[in-house]
């Protein structure tokens, strides 16, 4: 048994919940193990990065088992409502769970897979992952990451030499496996699933087990009441998380019930996108022809997955106490959004009153100027303190027009969250760091076309720059 450091602490926890959550499955044998990424930043967070190439290659491509922890991989069974249509043939189609530990802080992660080989879930699917869709997982979570989001990490990324055929890009296409840490893959439609095969006895032993787990609270014998304080829990999660991911400019694209876990952490990047401009109407997907998933639809979304959770809990406890939590989901938000978009400006909190105030005038002012989103927060950071280098932007001459003048009176009126911010290296430059859709591409063309990893490597450093500009 190989020892992996005094800093790496298993704790297979997932097997405490015994049969009826997941099933046992096999990792597909890839004919080739390309590392291209390996997160050391969050492996360290774990005691395993002092891993060697050669041994990160044989736990995260060829999924040797971790010593102490899971012996076979683990496919989490799951439905979940798509588009809001329910779907019961739904579960990890092409991953799984592959450990669990403990990190610095004692919280309990878990490694999970995307792109690793078929499960009794794929239905049609050849359970891969493109290198493209790994790419991108890796570029959605360091920016949220830098942007103060509650994200799952891109912990690892190797190349498995298939070509793969799909219909929205290129095809073929090559071919990767992705392992994301992350604080739980426990989903809504975890609990949706045991609700509607009315397995009631399990459903109550998995809200215990998230209620001790992941929130920290012993569950007592009452098990209506324990189902209310999971449910609390994770309606305040989500709603950080709403405001988070709004203050980020982000759009997910896809929030249906089986994409939003229980602790309010953003994970499973499809079709994402990055606002260019504050536009409520901004979609990611391009199927999503009605809009369900905009970005100023984001909210509401996912206060309707809440509520689904709910309906899953409705056998367990009443209505009316299910109810009251689900209606007061905006309360929660209201100072989550708040304190978000102080932050994104870099300002000091005043007083309630004060700052919704400013930030309904700031945010109408986004929309009908239709400004370039990251560069105006970016110019204004830490508010009057930045009058001068706002004055250098390129936005210059919008900051100069008069419907910009109370905004900017506003903003004189804050005092900086953290002075020190500006004298980063990140603040010292003219342009924001964005990430909108042409560099996306751009970046993967010049790994698609040339195999120059190079840009994207350069893109990774700036956006760690302004994480640590953010802090």
């Amino acid at each position: 048994m190989e020892d992996l450091g005094k800093y790496y602490s298993p704790d297979p926890r997932y097997l405490t919940l015994g049969e009826g959550f997941g099933d046992s499955v096999h990792a597909a044998t890839f004919p080739k193990h390309i590392l291209r990424w390996r997160n050391d930043k969050a492996a360290k967070t774990i005691g395993l990065d002092h891993l060697s190439n050669e041994k990160w290659i044989n736990y995260f491509g060829k999924f040797h088992p971790l010593p102490n922890n899971l012996e076979q991989p683990q496919a989490l069974r799951y439905h979940g409502h798509q588009f809001r249509h329910y779907n019961p043939d739904l579960g990890d189609g092409r991953g799984f769970l592959f450990a669990q530990m403990r990190d610095e802080n004692d919280r309990l992660l878990d490694l999970g897979t995307k792109g690793s080989g078929v499960t009794p879930y794929s239905r049609d699917g050849d359970g891969r992952l493109t290198l493209k869709g790994g790419v991108r997982e890796i570029l959605a979570t360091e920016m949220l990451e830098a942007l103060g989001v509650n994200t799952s990490k891109s912990f690892s990324l190797i190349e498995t030499g298939e070509s793969l055929t799909r219909g929205d890009e290129p095809s073929p296409t090559r071919s990767s496996v992705l392992v994301r840490l992350s604080h739980s893959h426990l989903r809504i439609g975890t609990f949706q699933r045991l609700a509607y095969l009315s397995q009631h006895t399990l459903l109550e032993k998995l809200i215990d087990y998230s209620l001790e787990t992941y929130f920290g609270i012993q569950p007592s014998q009452d098990s209506a009441q324990n189902a209310c304080l999971l449910l609390e829990a994770v309606s305040k999660a989500t709603a950080q998380l709403t405001a988070s991911i709004l203050a980020a400019g982000f759009v997910h694209g896809v929030l249906n019930t089986d994409n939003i876990n229980i602790t309010g952490e953003n994970f499973d990047y499809g079709p994402w996108r990055f606002l260019p401009t504050l536009d409520p109407g901004f979609t990611a997907a391009y199927f999503d022809r009605t809009g369900l998933y905009a970005y100023g639809r984001q909210p509401q979304a996912i206060h309707w997955d809440l509520y689904q959770l709910g309906g899953a809990f409705s056998d367990i406890a009443p209505h009316e106490d299910i109810k009251g939590i689900l209606d007061d989901w905006q309360t929660h938000l209201t100072p989550f959004m708040r304190q978000a978009y102080l932050k994104r400006l870099g300002l000091q909190a005043k007083n309630d009153k004060e700052d919704d105030e400013f930030l309904n005038e700031f945010l109408g002012w986004m929309v009908a100027s239709e400004a370039p989103f990251d560069q105006v927060f970016f110019d204004w950071h830490g508010g009057g303190i930045s009058e001068q280098r706002a004055s250098d932007s390129p936005l210059c001459a919008l900051y100069s027009e008069d419907a910009f003048s109370s905004i900017k009176q506003g903003l004189n009126n804050y005092s900086p969250h953290k002075k020190t911010a500006l004298d980063t290296p990140y603040f010292s430059q003219k342009d924001a760091c964005s990430m909108l859709i042409d560099e996306v591409e751009s970046l993967w063309s010049h790994i698609d076309e040339r195999d120059d990893w190079g840009p994207f490597e350069k893109k990774i450093k700036a956006i760690r720059s302004m994480g640590e500009a953010l802090k």
